[in-house]
């Protein structure tokens, strides 16, 4: 990529991918306390089940509303130099070359990969906090920023090991999407030709540079999330 492009390469489609991930946390945080108030107005007495629902819940919600940028996103990330003089500009020829369905390439393994994701990570971190908060007597709103950071870690981990093999089919079809002329290849068949070819162990091909990224992205996200409610007064449950 270096050779390719210089090492601003490096950051290709980053654009697209900050313009994405603001209103994507905003939404799944905001659907996720809407949700838990199907089960409990406090959202003190939920079980882990009633949770895990509501995380899954706001991750769908939040995906579906976003998931065009993620395929803008990836499209950016694998084009050439200079290939797309914007973002728009991205959007106007994948539109005009593939039709407006192609903004929902993978979205179905995405869906199916976002369910476990959001619903293991709001859950673990709400857990482990809760967990932690009750063994040494603080408040949800007091454990600190390392804490909050310790918690969102682990959940951000534990959500990568259950959806990590959905993730990645997913942009597998978004890149071979770009492949002109080549044969449709469906969610099934991806997942059939990385087991044929690498064997289970395939399926998390990419593992440790995913985790390198989105775990301190995640876990950071929680700890501005928490620290942006204490700021604005509001309590945590």
């Amino acid at each position: 990529m270096v050779e390719e492009g210089g090492y601003l390469s490096l950051w290709r489609g980053n654009g697209m991918n900050v313009t994405k991930i603001a209103p994507e946390t905003g939404i799944k945080f905001l659907a996720y306390d809407q949700y838990k108030k199907f089960f409990d107005d406090t959202h003190s007495k939920l079980d882990i089940h009633e949770r895990f629902i509501a995380g899954s819940l706001a991750g769908v919600t939040a995906q579906t509303i976003v998931y065009p940028m993620e395929v803008l996103k990836t499209r950016l990330a694998l084009g050439q130099t200079g290939q797309y003089k914007s973002i728009t500009d991205c959007a106007r020829i994948l539109i005009k070359n593939e039709g407006i369905f192609a903004l929902y390439v993978g979205y179905i393994p995405n869906l199916l990969g976002i369910i476990p994701y959001a619903g293991i990570e709001l859950t673990v971190y709400e857990s482990v906090k809760k967990a932690y908060c009750q063994s040494s007597g603080k408040n949800p709103s007091e454990p600190g920023i390392f804490v909050h950071l310790g918690c969102g870690t682990i959940s951000s981990t534990c959500g990568q090991l259950g959806s990590y093999p959905l993730a990645l089919v997913r942009t597998k079809m978004q890149a071979h999407a770009i492949v002109r002329g080549g044969p449709h290849v469906s969610m099934h068949q991806h997942f059939y030709n990385i087991i044929r070819e690498e064997g289970l162990f395939g399926l998390y091909r990419g593992f440790t540079p995913n985790c390198m990224k989105v775990v301190p992205a995640v876990s950071i996200s929680f700890v501005v999330y928490e620290e942006m409610k204490n700021i604005l007064g509001l309590t945590s449950n």
